[in-house]
């Protein structure tokens, strides 16, 4: 989660909307990897497309149903990695779950929001299901390209809550009040909306689209080790004393 959202200052509306997003991102398609990456996921958006059409909170809820496992299936295979190797896993493990978990919290809003019909529950399960294995699947054959998938469904998340939005604001969806869960995970005010809560969600999802795409560029260039960046940025904050990123963490096996 961005910083904003971790203060002590319960955000309004305006704040939610001063926080820089670039709706335009797009991360262009470098070689055969990503290509295959980038029409997996706009398969993947032509039958949610025909069935959900503008409906937009159930569609969120199916979003989000799916958003939360590629964090928990590439956590879980990093974490039995690390423990086949015995070594760190660079800092990977706890981003990846916490990422699985704020897209827990977006379905648990949303169900707060909108309760779904039998027939849409059903083809969730059945969504997530596949998917699970299939991601699996992937993760286990090419790391790199499922995280490129995850970056480009992320910047589709962006896209249909921007469109979401645009709904709210044309009168075509109610405003209605904010679920309390929403207001204590975001830190939003008591009197907070579901655009604001459109607004704290879409910002999630453009964080976790720049980190997908940002740990599949690390992939291919096989710098893996997050931790040499913390300690970078640490340093720079002052909360290290300064000395080399790279020779502290780059010694063979040092946990």
């Amino acid at each position: 989660m961005l910083d904003e959202f971790m203060g002590k200052k319960r955000l309004t509306t305006k704040d939610l909307e001063a926080i820089p997003i670039d709706l335009q991102y797009h991360r262009e398609p470098a070689n055969v990897s990503d290509w295959v990456a980038y029409q997996t996921v706009k398969a993947m958006r032509i039958p949610t497309d025909i069935f959900f059409r503008t409906k937009y909170i159930h569609r969120v809820v199916a979003l989000e149903t799916v958003a939360a496992v590629p964090g928990m299936v590439a956590g879980m295979l990093r974490h039995l990695r690390s423990l086949r190797r015995c070594s760190h896993d660079g800092g990977w493990i706890s981003h990846l779950l916490h990422e699985a978990e704020n897209e827990r919290m977006h379905l648990l809003t949303w169900m707060k929001v909108s309760q779904p019909t039998l027939l849409e529950r059903a083809l969730v399960t059945a969504v997530q299901g596949v998917f699970f294995n299939v991601f699996f699947a992937l993760y286990m054959v090419s790391d790199k390209t499922a995280h490129r998938v995850v970056g480009y469904l992320e910047e589709q998340a962006v896209i249909s809550y921007t469109h979401m939005l645009d709904e709210i604001d044309a009168g075509v969806l109610e405003n209605g009040p904010a679920p309390k869960i929403a207001i204590d995970y975001w830190n939003l005010e008591e009197n907070a909306t579901v655009r604001d809560v459109c607004l704290a969600i879409r910002l999630d999802e453009n964080v976790h689209m720049l980190t997908n795409h940002h740990l599949s560029d690390r992939l291919a260039l096989k710098q893996e080790d997050l931790r040499v960046d913390i300690h970078k940025l640490q340093e720079e904050q002052g909360m290290v004393p300064t000395q080399n990123a790279e020779k502290v963490w780059t010694k063979g096996n040092k946990y």
